[in-house]
């Protein structure tokens, strides 16, 4: 093909620069556009700077959104063996963890940004950053990109413009307008993989207080998930990647205004009976102690005071001045703690974020609108939102390298 193929790709991240990539290698002349001073700026934030690349396992299950199975077709085309042979190519070498989370081998975030822009360049690929789209239409079967400066015309446009999430990266809404101007139905966006805020008295006190415990996540007095890993007590509610592990079903139901509460399990590894065993021991054995410190021998000292508290315990009770009802509501609470959840902490500190433009109106083989010829989307802009531990960067991969190919036909 010949270069009159000219391809405008608003954003310069992780689907972007795929995208970019491939439709160049293709023969396309293809100019991102970037309104931040560089691009990638998400990838080197992620993963705490070391950027979780892609999940070995990915499949349809580890994605929310309206259809799920969107992501199926490109998550095939852009397998495993076929993206780690990519990386080599342009000479980044993975990590594969044993939970098939990779990172670059040097364990930092910049190594995938640097082998990704060397082999930008290397394609001819324009970038302009500091350059912020103003609007994008459609004359006859021509698309004219205008910024403050100037307009060009493209032949096919691909926005990549991802999401809300991470304001302070330069996240911003652009992409559903954009989209929504074409026809597309943009579905309300919410914050995911996010901390939580929490309705309690207490939660404040306890703030920078650490622990392993199993979070189930209740949805209108149900349990919908339950997840084992750190939490983090904070000032505004509670943290940890076990939070972040159920952020996106509980953002997306206070969306849609449902009740939402978590119950914590602080000591996971023993069940119910085991544990009511183990206190009736450790309290035989300290009968003279006060409860509190009692207590201090299972769990962190601030959580066993406002536990206490929640259990109407005075926390100068001796130990052998409880009776068995006291005992059991203390067993209860080390394993069902209830809070109430209120909101998330925002798009400001998700890492990504639910919703966006309907995949109804997107080829989920070409990543062509359904709606304009030569208009294409790939990425987080999608009604598609991965769960942690590289997913949503797959399928960033994926439809980028699925509408680079695409749009170089």
């Amino acid at each position: 093909m010949s270069l009159s193929n000219k391809i405008a790709i608003i954003g310069g991240g992780a689907s972007g620069l795929m995208a970019a990539l491939f439709a160049a290698r293709a023969g396309a002349d293809v100019t991102i556009y970037e309104h931040n001073s560089g691009v990638g700026k998400k990838i080197l934030a992620s993963g705490n700077g070391r950027c979780n690349i892609i999940n070995t396992t990915a499949s349809h299950e580890d994605y929310a959104g309206n259809d799920p199975h969107f992501v199926t077709y490109a998550l095939k085309q852009l397998n495993f063996n076929y993206f780690e042979k990519f990386c080599n190519s342009i000479g980044l070498i993975l990590d594969i963890k044993d939970d098939g989370r990779c990172y670059p081998l040097s364990n930092e975030a910049k190594s995938v940004l640097i082998a990704l822009k060397s082999a930008v360049s290397d394609a001819k690929v324009h970038i302009r950053t500091d350059t912020l789209v103003s609007s994008i239409s459609q004359k006859e079967n021509l698309f004219i990109v205008e910024t403050p400066s100037d307009k060009n015309q493209f032949d096919k446009v691909l926005i990549a413009t991802g999401s809300e999430a991470a304001p302070q990266l330069g996240a911003t809404a652009d992409g559903y307008n954009f989209a929504k101007k074409f026809g597309h139905e943009i579905l309300p966006t919410y914050p995911s993989l996010v901390q939580l805020h929490l309705n309690s008295k207490n939660h404040h006190k306890m703030a920078g207080v650490k622990t392993t415990a199993e979070v189930t996540l209740i949805i209108n007095g149900k349990s919908k998930e339950k997840v084992q890993g750190d939490i983090l007590f904070a000032a505004y509610g509670i943290s940890g990647l076990a939070i972040l592990d159920i952020s996106q079903k509980a953002s997306y139901a206070l969306l849609n205004k449902q009740r939402v509460s978590i119950s914590l399990n602080l000591l996971p590894r023993y069940d119910r009976q085991t544990l009511t065993h183990m206190i009736e021991k450790l309290f035989a054995s300290v009968p003279n102690h006060d409860v509190h410190t009692a207590l201090c021998g299972l769990i962190p000292a601030k959580i066993a005071t406002y536990l206490l508290e929640d259990a109407a315990i005075a926390l100068s009770t001796t130990v052998s001045a409880l009776n068995p009802k006291e005992v059991k509501k203390l067993t209860h609470l080390i394993g069902e703690w209830k809070f109430e959840v209120s909101d998330t902490h925002g798009f400001k500190h998700a890492e990504v974020s639910g919703g966006g433009i309907s995949t109804t109106q997107i080829n989920n083989k070409t990543m062509e609108s359904n709606l304009v010829k030569g208009l294409y989307f790939a990425g987080e802009v999608l009604d598609i939102v991965g769960r942690r531990g590289g997913y949503n960067f797959n399928f960033a991969w994926a439809s980028g390298m699925i509408a680079g190919k695409e749009m170089a036909k």
